[in-house]
């Protein structure tokens, strides 16, 4: 492999790219054409919909009902704004990389890598929050919780994703269908037993501007953003699927868009009738609270809370099993491109990269051991966040820099609407920090070891030729005609 220096630029200084063989892409090809848009919309809320059956409800416990109101009015703004400028990035640079490719644009192999790294330990860590949950249910269910679940899980899903991407997506969609059914199963049945005051029956406490509303007061809407955040966690993990879409220029904004629309109206219905019918004093502490809501308002379990319990797995499967799929993509593009070990972006014959499948599976279920699904949250929000941050800058400093690259789509209020979920990112970034520092810490010190691997290794070991490199060079050489 020859190695060349890169260009003394502030995009690329310090970086060094090695050419390889054509071997090495051929042993590392995606699935070509697996997903249209509807997919990709199926998709999008596979990654949240475990949002609305466990997680969300521990944003009482910080900020009462009417803090984690205010928190997810606070995201959900965020989260259309961001998927708005998501849309007109992923249309630009359609690479299975996503956000790492959006950041590599804008802000060179740095930038792309701390973008990515981000999105990872968002990626890896929710599917382990997701399996306590999924624990949670099960133990309801069958009586049967705990590690032997959590691996079962991992062992088959993790399985299924080795088998083949096509088949893959098409069963994700499936049971999101399922699981969307039973959400609307459970809306209508609390509607009846809805009261206004079992929204405001947590007792206030003596902080400042603590009411009914507000029982934790001021800073306790600030707490719940991280759990807020739990209801979109992750539809910006659409645009990984960019290299096995038919038609990503098109189908990346409607998939995107669609997605978060879907969302948006789970999300408000749920927050109003869940703690509305069961009161939100019931569901602070719950692993399942549209199941435990249900038997609350009706006093004893019935056919529906049975139904919503064992549909509500398939929502919690759902998002385990696309979560898994995401990871393995932005793993998949970081390798081959050299800023992680490159080994992890091999592809089997079925176009599926195996250990960037498996590793990560393995440190998730070492993790779902702990049992602490709200803390997981919490390290997968600061992820989060820290790449909302990264990728909203990108949209904003691509629409200074090069306002004349193509854009088949364009994001309404441009700019304006990127600096909207820019600021409201960085508000979410040091919202962790309210509910348990020692963690978000933790998560920080994992991200410092992601960064001494790049400054003291990969940064040397660049692969030329990758697609976010290509759109890059390509990139570089219009401007400078222009």
């Amino acid at each position: 492999m020859a190695q060349e220096q890169s260009s003394a630029t502030p995009l690329t200084h310090g970086t060094d790219f090695e050419r390889v063989g054509k071997d090495y892409f051929e042993h590392r090809e995606l699935k070509k054409g697996a997903a249209g848009w509807v997919l990709l919309v199926g998709l999008g809320v596979a990654y949240v919909i475990s949002g609305d059956y466990a997680g969300w409800n521990f944003g009482l416990a910080q900020g009462g009902w009417g803090g984690l109101f205010i928190a997810t009015l606070l995201m959900a703004t965020m989260y259309l704004c961001m998927c708005f400028a998501l849309a007109e990035l992923s249309s630009m640079v359609p690479t299975a990389g996503g956000g790492y490719g959006f950041a590599r644009t804008a802000f060179g192999p740095l930038g792309g890598f701390l973008t990515g790294t981000a999105i990872l330990i968002e990626y890896a860590i929710a599917p382990a929050a997701i399996a306590v949950f999924i624990g949670a249910y099960c133990e309801s269910l069958f009586g049967i919780g705990g590690w032997m679940i959590y691996l079962a899980f991992y062992i088959v899903f993790i399985g299924i994703h080795i088998f083949g991407v096509g088949e893959a997506l098409k069963l994700m969609f499936v049971i999101t269908a399922v699981a969307a059914l039973a959400l609307a199963v459970f809306i209508v049945a609390m509607v009846p037993h809805f009261s206004v005051s079992n929204l405001f029956d947590i007792t206030p406490t003596a902080a400042a501007g603590a009411s009914a509303f507000l029982p934790y007061g001021y800073v306790g809407i600030w707490a719940a953003i991280p759990y807020a955040i739990w209801f979109f966690l992750a539809v910006e993990g659409v645009p990984l699927a960019a290299e096995e879409t038919k038609n990503p220029q098109r189908d990346m904004p409607r998939g995107l868009i669609g997605a978060m629309l879907i969302l948006l109206a789970f999300a408000g219905l749920i927050l109003l009738v869940g703690p509305g019918g069961a009161g939100s004093s019931t569901l602070v502490k719950s692993g399942n609270p549209l199941v435990e809501a249900l038997a609350t308002a009706y006093g004893s379990s019935t056919w529906m809370s049975g139904f919503v319990n064992l549909v509500g797995l398939a929502g919690l499967i759902a998002s385990f099993f696309s979560i898994i799929y995401a990871y393995s993509r932005q793993i998949f593009a970081l390798s081959r491109a050299g800023y992680l070990p490159r080994n992890l972006s091999v592809t089997n014959r079925k176009k599926a990269p195996v250990l960037a499948l498996v590793i990560p599976g393995l440190i998730g279920f070492a993790l779902s051991l702990t049992g602490q699904g709200d803390l997981l949250i919490l390290v997968a929000v600061f992820g989060a966040t820290l790449s909302y941050v990264l990728m909203m800058a990108s949209h904003i400093a691509l629409r200074l820099r090069r306002p004349d690259l193509p854009r088949p789509y364009r994001t309404p209020g441009g700019i304006v609407t990127s600096g909207v979920a820019l600021v409201l990112a960085c508000v979410a970034v040091v919202a962790g920090f309210l509910v348990d520092p020692r963690v978000v810490i933790g998560a920080a010190i994992i991200y410092g070891v992601f960064i001494a691997y790049f400054a003291l290794y990969s940064r040397h070991h660049l692969v030329a030729g990758t697609p976010e490199e290509e759109f890059a060079a390509i990139e570089k050489a219009e401007a400078t005609l222009h």
